[in-house]
């Protein structure tokens, strides 16, 4: 048994601080925004994964195995939805007025942010589109449920793990972003950054989008 939940933290370690499209944007709102007003956008993935993974295992992934267009579907909004946002994040720009930013522990200015940080209920949806939160998900049904429990109890196990180290590594990730943000108050750079983050973010669906054109080209 000790054994199996070993297994299961370090997948789940090695999947939430690896980078992917909620790590990439959550840094970006760092960088943007600090760790303070991403606090939402936190909070709407460390509670909006597990549940996703919950409902999973409580059948809907079974529904999907059954109904394998209805993951296309998924598959395909997700790919546009994040096409989406990879514009505005490429897109993001700063007024000119300096404000006090409580996240630097220097006290250094940050600009003030033209745009404005994902919401909760938009970060906890998002975990649906989110197509390396799919791959993790499935991976945790398929291979890492702890065995010689219940299969509430271990559900209960996987979706414990995955809250705690979600905190860690969303939280991890906007603190860099925030950190990084003092190199970043050049124009030229922040708008450098913002750019390479967007196509970090696209790069991310070149699997899905090859996976589906393969299919249906």
């Amino acid at each position: 048994m000790s054994e199996q939940i070993v297994a299961l933290v370090v997948f789940i370690m090695a999947a939430s601080f690896t980078p992917g499209p909620n790590n990439i944007m959550l840094m970006t709102s760092g960088v943007n925004f600090g760790f303070r007003r991403t606090l939402p956008h936190i909070a709407g993935v460390i509670c909006g994964f597990p549940v996703m993974v919950a409902l999973i295992g409580a059948g809907f992934g079974a529904t999907i195995t059954a109904f394998p267009w209805i993951h296309d579907l998924i598959s395909s909004l997700g790919i546009l939805y994040m096409l989406w946002l990879a514009w505005h994040v490429a897109r993001a720009s700063y007024g000119n007025a300096p404000e006090p930013d409580i996240d630097h522990p220097d006290g250094l200015p940050r600009p003030v942010a033209t745009g404005k940080p994902l919401s909760f209920l938009a970060a906890a949806a998002f975990q649906w589109v989110n197509i390396k939160g799919w791959v993790m998900a499935v991976g945790v049904m398929a291979v890492y449920m702890p065995k010689g429990m219940s299969y509430a109890a271990g559900m209960a196990v996987v979706v414990g793990i995955i809250f705690v180290l979600g905190i860690l590594s969303s939280s991890a990730w906007t603190v860099f972003g925030s950190i990084v943000s003092r190199w970043l108050k050049e124009p030229w750079r922040l708008r450098l950054f913002n750019w390479t983050m967007a196509a970090l973010l696209v790069a991310t669906l070149v699997p899905a989008i090859v996976e589906l054109v393969h299919k249906y080209g």
